[in-house]
């Protein structure tokens, strides 16, 4: 069995993020600096669809197996239909969309900008049902499951939302990574997140603030390497849990994906080495 496909009509530019469809893993929605949205037949490795926006992608979301969303530097939120071929406009924000995550539990979408907040959008009806100031900081990344939303800002800063009530978040973070954050992800088993920072650095953190939950947490060192006794440091730019194992793999620029064991605080394997 083949474990690695080099799908066919991959896009021009750089891919800013990579989705499968619910439920399946046939389909894979890839956004990208040359202004597409792809949603490729992983199984039959071809091309199944592709559209534009005005300007480079940043994200995008399944909301559901035949419906998508995507946004980025036009800073507009569209919803395209794969069996219609249509898309429309759900709304926008006041700067770029950097994070897409459908929300299930509120059969909503959540989007967060550069312009400092998150929006929650009905994508039936195309309004915005609430907008979240996320304390003066660009969203950088953002992770969704059935009862949080958790954002991580350009101040380093983590704040965590009650998707129930969303008047005001739970709890204000500072980030444990004294670099900037490049991506965060929640636990499966909902008991925490995993962050990244540009300074090759990961850390497993807790939700509860009982003392003897924060003693499990940690931060570690990876996607880094030493030559002639000079260390090269690289960002650590996205995550990926399996839904299953609660074990998570990590994307650097230094071309590695690594898979670690965040409970029992070890690396399992390390992919083969990509092109940067």
């Amino acid at each position: 069995r083949k474990t690695e496909v080099q799908l066919q009509n991959a896009p021009a530019d750089v891919i800013s993020s990579v989705k499968f469809s619910p439920n399946s893993n046939q389909y894979l929605l890839a956004a990208s600096w040359d202004c597409t949205v792809r949603v490729y037949d992983v199984v039959n490795n071809n091309l199944r669809q592709k559209y534009l926006h005005e300007e480079p992608v940043l994200d995008i979301a399944f909301q559901d197996p035949v419906h998508t969303l995507s946004g980025g530097l036009d800073k507009t939120l569209k919803l395209y239909d794969l069996n219609a071929h249509t898309e429309v406009s759900v709304g926008s924000h006041s700067e770029p969309i950097k994070c897409i995550e459908y929300a299930s539990k509120v059969n909503g979408v959540l989007t967060g900008s550069w312009d400092k907040t998150i929006k929650l959008w009905d994508t039936r009806d195309k309004n915005c049902v609430g907008t979240y100031e996320q304390c003066n900081g660009r969203v950088y990344s953002m992770s969704v499951n059935e009862e949080k939303v958790v954002v991580a800002t350009s101040d380093r800063k983590v704040l965590i939302w009650d998707l129930r009530n969303m008047s005001q978040y739970m709890m204000k973070r500072e980030s444990s990574l004294k670099y900037q954050t490049r991506c965060i992800r929640v636990f499966p088993n909902k008991e925490g997140y995993v962050m990244s920072s540009i300074e090759g650095r990961v850390a497993v953190e807790y939700f509860d603030p009982d003392p003897e939950i924060q003693k499990k947490k940690f931060a570690f060192k990876c996607h880094r390497n030493k030559e002639n006794n000079t260390e090269f440091i690289y960002p650590v730019n996205a995550i990926s849990f399996h839904n299953v194992y609660n074990t998570f793999a990590t994307g650097g620029s230094d071309g590695y994906v690594n898979i670690w064991d965040g409970f029992n605080k070890k690396r399992l394997c390390q992919f083969h080495h990509y092109d940067t």
